[in-house]
């Protein structure tokens, strides 16, 4: 059996790793597995013990405070361009910033880097300072 055809379902939420269970499904030979879930199980879970398991799960670590500080929230800036009063077409003539760029960003589906990251926070601390200098 080759290693690429084989995915690893695991169970993310279970309480302890004894209790894990891992199936084997290989595409297009085993018949697709059925969901199992046992909700009036997950139900009866503590918040420690959810906490314990979900920190056993590999593919779900916590963030670090740092990668959260660096983190982009599409919601802050629809919430900063509301608190402007303006659309998106008038937020993006204003800051020079791209229509469907500005779009993406607030859909989640682009982060702003770099620059455009800073760019953002200078228009969120002091957006008439920001006016000013694009208009002068």
């Amino acid at each position: 059996m080759r290693r690429d055809n084989v995915c690893r379902i695991i169970s993310a939420r279970r309480a302890s790793r004894s209790e894990r269970a891992a199936l084997r499904y290989r595409p297009g030979r085993d018949p697709k597995p059925e969901r199992r879930t046992d909700w009036a199980r997950l139900n009866r879970m503590s918040d420690e013990e959810i906490g314990r398991a979900a920190l056993d799960d590999p593919d779900a670590q916590p963030l670090s405070d740092e990668q959260l500080a660096r983190g982009f929230r599409p919601k802050t800036l629809t919430a900063l361009r509301k608190r402007l009063g303006l659309s998106q077409a008038e937020f993006a003539r204003q800051f020079m910033f791209n229509l469907r760029t500005l779009q993406d960003w607030e859909q989640g589906r682009r982060k702003p880097e770099g620059i455009a990251r800073t760019y953002l926070r200078v228009i969120e601390r002091n957006p008439d300072a920001v006016r000013a200098a694009l208009e002068g």
